[in-house]
């Protein structure tokens, strides 16, 4: 079916190897996973064959050669389990941005370093003196650290490729005309501009471009996110990836390569998603000020060690311990435990959260700008009313009618009407010759001979046939698709189609209201459908006839004037605002290109898990804050008292009595990140 006025809509980890987590952990899950398993493996004897900070423990093994055993396994341990971390350091510190791998690259670097020396000195040298090493709390720093970026992978869903899902939206190979007239099959990256390519029935368009000849319907909906057909001829521009009709169109190129608009999205989305990438999360914050504040103290304890006593070995004890007890032994667990937690409860409530930083932006979020078709609405056609016009036919002998003219078409339009049909009880009127007629609609016989067609109020006008327009104005005024059955030159029906808004989006916009957050609709599709939904909704501000690059400049405006945005969508062309917006939230149904996008999946593609979404936001980052306060409390406590601050008054801060703090805090953290439970969310 062709031509109708009106709208046409149906609305839809790991690592990709550049980063398996926002804290620079570079470095895949697999890899990951296997890294702490060795690292577990290693760090077992050397628990048993040492002790923590000097502290004597109930059970320690020893035995001769025992030390060679630690000194060893510690070198593979180091170098193997904490290479993710050295790594991450020298990619923060390349950007001058030390955070929590800086902050582990510090405490195991040294106590390594450390521990070897007194090694040495201790059973190479035989020196004499106290020589302790920091053996203990290096192989439970990586295996900790380890475990906690573990658990967060698992927990948080790795980013999609949604590059890579939008590349394979256009053909492989384009039908490209040689100088004989004739078509060949040519690789699509050696098409130029300038050259005319054909787009067979069923097709998807290899490159922008414009039609030369040729008529068919094409389906747009990668541009304006509506799932409706628009009718194409010479002289009208296609998009490449869009899909074709039934008919065949020659098309001259346009833009191909960097210049062709679906690489333009995927520039936009490429941008957005690395801008994202380089945000910080809390916890990077509270590691880079607790960096710094261990490399301040310790050097000063140096120093004034060194100055006091005179004793280089003093001196370096101090700094040593001070660097070994900043390690984020808590830190390392308090974020990753919370956000297992938090996924674990969203998974289950029909949220899947891809990107943890989503959860503490969203406390913030004042505006969330949600797509039109498939968000708001079902994305679907359905009859909204079938109208007998004139006497002598019921509502439901002029459903049969469009029924038997539509049944042979898979027009998302032709459908619904087929489906209503069926739904009513109503058999379908025979009919003969049925074809589309270009900008207009179907056409057919029935079985008394009599012409039928089903057209939009466009052909009517032209065509000076009259039909009621207080009811066509009617109907179009509530956003839905109007059209006409016409039967030997005279209207006899009106059918009127609409996308029908979501049972739980009013509920929603009202709650986002009640919060004081600003509620934004976005659309492609016109300005009266637009409006019909906006008020339906209670939406005040609404912006329709959108391509990807107006949303984006949407989202883009808002945070620049200091507002936090949530950007939630369906479709290919929301993808770039999901990935632009602080928060990207992508409807469970929406496309894998949008899902890529986004950070955060609302399965159940229910508008009222936006709301959801903020609610188990807020509890999660007040969890998340709690933990800092308990990991980084104990490093403001301890980190002076280790440096020997309070010395004078006779208080110095043992490594025994540091290494039982650090447990403690570890403990403490973990026990709070548990407590986070569903009813939290709101």
């Amino acid at each position: 079916m062709g031509g109708h006025d009106g709208v046409r809509e149906d609305g839809r980890g790991g690592s990709s190897g550049k980063g398996a987590s926002e804290g620079g952990m570079a470095m895949h899950g697999s890899d990951l996973k296997r890294r702490f398993f060795a690292s577990l493996v290693l760090t077992v004897p050397i628990l048993l064959l040492s002790s923590p900070m000097g502290l004597t423990l109930p059970i320690t093994l020893t035995f001769p050669g025992s030390d060679w055993v630690v000194a060893v396994l510690a070198t593979v341990l180091f170098a193997y389990g904490g290479w993710p971390f050295l790594r991450g350091a020298a990619d923060e510190l390349k950007r001058r941005q030390p955070a929590m791998m800086t902050l582990v690259a510090l405490g195991i670097t040294t106590a390594y370093a450390y521990s070897i020396y007194a090694f040495v000195q201790r059973s190479v040298l035989h020196a004499d003196g106290m020589h302790m090493d920091f053996f203990w709390e290096l192989a439970t720093l990586i295996v900790i650290m380890l475990l906690g970026h573990w658990v967060e992978m698992r927990a948080v869903m790795g980013a999609g490729d949604a590059l890579k899902e939008m590349a394979e939206l256009l053909p492989a190979q384009a039908h490209v005309e040689q100088p004989g007239g004739s078509f060949a099959d040519v690789p699509l990256d050696e098409v130029q501009v300038g050259q005319t390519v054909m787009v067979e029935a069923g097709e998807k368009v290899p490159a922008d471009g414009e039609v030369v000849r040729g008529e068919s319907q094409v389906n747009e909906a990668l541009v304006t996110g509506e799932a409706r057909d628009v009718a194409k001829g010479a002289g009208d521009s296609v998009f490449g990836g869009s899909q074709n009709g039934d008919g065949t169109l020659y098309v001259r190129v346009t833009g191909t390569g960097e210049s062709g608009y679906l690489a333009q999205v995927m520039k936009l989305v490429s941008q957005a998603q690395q801008e994202k990438s380089r945000a910080e999360v809390l916890s990077d914050k509270v590691a880079r000020w607790l960096f710094y504040a261990a490399v301040g103290v310790g050097i000063a304890a140096f120093a004034a060690w060194l100055a006091v006593t005179g004793s280089v070995g003093d001196a370096l004890t101090r700094m040593v311990t001070v660097f070994v007890i900043a390690c984020p032994h808590a830190l390392g667990l308090a974020i990753p435990l919370v956000a297992a937690r938090s996924t674990s409860i969203g998974a289950r409530n029909g949220l899947l959260v891809r990107r943890r930083r989503a959860l503490e932006v969203a406390p913030r979020v004042n505006v969330v700008m949600m797509d039109k078709t498939g968000t708001l609405t079902e994305g679907d056609f359905r009859v909204a009313e079938v109208r007998a016009v004139g006497e002598g036919r019921s509502d439901d002998e002029v459903l049969a009618i469009l029924a038997g003219l539509e049944q042979s078409s898979s027009h998302p339009l032709a459908a619904s009407i087929v489906a209503a049909a069926r739904e009513r009880g109503v058999r379908p009127e025979p009919v003969r010759d049925e074809r589309a007629v270009a900008g207009v609609g179907v056409e057919g016989v029935l079985e008394d001979g009599r012409q039928a067609l089903v057209a939009n109020a466009r052909h009517l006008d032209e065509q000076g046939i009259p039909y009621d327009r207080d009811l066509f104005q009617s109907l179009a005024g509530r956003g839905l698709t109007v059209s006409f059955l016409v039967i030997d030159g005279a209207a006899a029906g009106v059918v009127a189609q609409g996308d029908e808004v979501k049972p739980t989006a009013r509920e929603a916009v009202q709650q986002l209201k009640e919060r004081g957050i600003a509620p934004v609709m976005l659309t492609g599709d016109n300005e009266e459908a637009a409006r019909a939904v906006a008020r339906d909704l209670g939406i005040d501000e609404f912006h329709a006839g959108l391509v990807p690059q107006d949303k984006v400049r949407l989202v883009q405006e808002r945070r620049a004037a200091g507002d936090t945005v949530m950007m939630v969508g369906d479709g290919i062309n929301d993808a770039p605002a999901l990935a632009k917006a602080d928060v990207g939230a992508a409807i469970g149904a929406g496309t894998d290109v949008a899902i890529d996008s986004a950070d955060v999946v609302l399965v159940k593609s229910d508008p009222e898990d936006i709301v959801r979404l903020l609610d188990l936001g807020t509890s999660t980052t007040r969890k998340i804050k709690q933990n800092l306060w308990w990991g980084a409390g104990y490093n403001i406590v301890a980190i002076p008292l280790a440096a020997g601050v309070l010395a004078p008054a006779g208080i110095l801060l043992s490594p025994a009595v540091g290494a039982v703090l650090m447990s403690l805090s570890t403990v403490i953290v973990a026990v709070n990140a548990m407590t986070l439970k569903a009813g939290d969310e709101g």
